[in-house]
């Protein structure tokens, strides 16, 4: 379930709440009885560990591999650019 985040107009405190998606949005605040008026906040969602887009789709990675064997010959660089993706 999300937790939303709601300001009240009167006395300004922050309220968290946590709703279903099909939930009605909080009106009332619980301090003062004031109305409420939802906030937008940021999501704290992160990507870590290994995975699909560490492994195969970051650039980090693909940039690493690329110069290192452009730097080992000269040669291999071109053979390379096909499977990294043109970086060298």
């Amino acid at each position: 379930m999300p937790i939303y985040e709601y300001q009240c107009e009167s006395c300004q405190e922050v309220v968290e709440a946590m709703q279903g998606l099909a939930d009605k949005p909080l009106t009332t605040c619980p301090a003062c009885a004031g109305s409420l008026k939802k906030l937008i906040s940021r999501s704290s969602f992160q990507l870590k560990g290994g995975g699909w887009y560490a492994d195969g789709y970051s650039s980090a990675s693909g940039a690493k591999s690329c110069a290192a064997s452009a730097d080992s010959a000269p040669s291999c660089a071109a053979k390379e650019s096909a499977a990294c993706g043109g970086c060298c």
